[in-house]
């Protein structure tokens, strides 16, 4: 199966999926979250989706501007969750909708063309409905049973991210339980990249955190074992 890029995602490539760091700041022990994230992109972490459920607009705001200029150096993308606002007041790259969020075709009419849309689904009829939607990959969630997220449909397992694949030319992004130990099988089973919360945020060390999942990634990318 061909993957369709669509053109918000061309300039990054679908190889800046494979690593997707969501941030939360408790998992993060006390440290500054521009910490965690600099470690995790030093380490390998390709894309960064700052999420915050408890912060005001305003605060909220100030923080992805804080992250912005770190991620630009760097050549990676930031992604705002949920908050059409947000992104367009701090320059973000892209923006990451659920099911609950503003329409897709409302959120591309509003957004630059070149910020990019990502769409949580939960069922396999999500996965049809994202064929027609100016959507530009898809985050399966969750793949695995997960704490971090308690609000969600059933998990897929790797079946059901099979059926996924099946499903959809765009590409996928797996979340949902996913650490260096399990994200080959959900590569082999269709993702083209994983995103993590917890193996991330907690991590005692980040960046290696990041260098071993990006490992364990793109060995099974290539079809080799991982040295992780």
């Amino acid at each position: 199966m061909t993957l369709d890029i669509r053109p918000a995602l061309r300039p990054w490539g679908v190889e800046t999926l494979q690593v997707y760091m969501v941030t939360d700041r408790a998992l993060t022990a006390g440290r500054p979250l521009d910490e965690v994230v600099r470690a995790a992109v030093a380490g390998g972490a390709g894309c960064v989706q700052l999420r915050e459920k408890h912060l005001s607009t305003r605060d909220f705001v100030a923080q992805a501007r804080a992250l912005r200029p770190l991620l630009a150096a760097c050549h990676v993308p930031l992604v705002i969750n949920d908050r059409i606002d947000v992104a367009l007041a701090c320059g973000a790259d892209g923006v990451h909708l659920g099911q609950d969020d503003m329409p897709a075709e409302d959120a591309r009419r509003l957004l630059p063309s070149t910020m990019f849309i990502g769409w949580s689904v939960e069922t396999l009829e999500q996965v049809r409905q994202a064929e027609q939607l100016p959507v530009d990959y898809l985050g399966i969630s969750p793949v695995f049973a997960t704490p971090t997220k308690t609000d969600t449909a059933p998990p897929w397992g790797l079946e059901g991210l099979r059926h996924a694949r099946a499903g959809s030319r765009l590409p996928l992004v797996a979340i949902g339980g996913i650490h260096e130990h399990n994200a080959a099988s959900v590569i082999a089973h269709g993702a083209d990249g994983v995103a993590v919360v917890r193996a991330l945020c907690a991590a005692d060390d980040p960046r290696q955190a990041a260098s071993r999942l990006l490992g364990a990634v793109q060995a099974a990318c290539h079809g080799t074992p991982s040295s992780a």
